[in-house]
């Protein structure tokens, strides 16, 4: 089973960015008082049960809490913010994204494995 880590800081994400560049980063943008948001992590976390982790590093940002690391990720991917969001970078770049109900496992089974 694959984990993510939270998170909160502009040089957590920044080591994130960099790490894209040697290998798969998923970043999960979640609203804590968005119902959307509390179903699509529940479906993170399934697809989590099914992947082992070893060519992938997950994350979490919250996106209420750490709104500085959350407008960062905008800028940096390019991707408009949206919440719930999943970002697959690959290369230091956007490969793939999803909000909202699209944030499906079967969605990220078909995408990321």
């Amino acid at each position: 089973m694959a984990s993510y880590n939270e998170i909160e800081t502009l040089d957590q994400w920044k080591e994130l960015l960099d790490a894209s560049k040697e290998q798969s980063v998923v970043v999960f943008k979640h609203s804590t008082t968005c119902p959307v948001s509390a179903n699509a992590l529940s479906e993170f976390n399934q697809y989590l049960e099914t992947e082992s982790g070893d060519q992938t590093t997950y994350a979490l940002v919250k996106v209420i809490e750490s709104r500085p690391v959350s407008n960062q990720i905008t800028e940096d991917t390019g991707v408009k913010h949206e919440s719930p969001q999943i970002i697959l970078l690959r290369d230091g770049k956007k490969y793939w994204t999803a909000s909202h109900w699209s944030i499906t496992t079967e969605h990220m089974k078909a995408v990321m494995q």
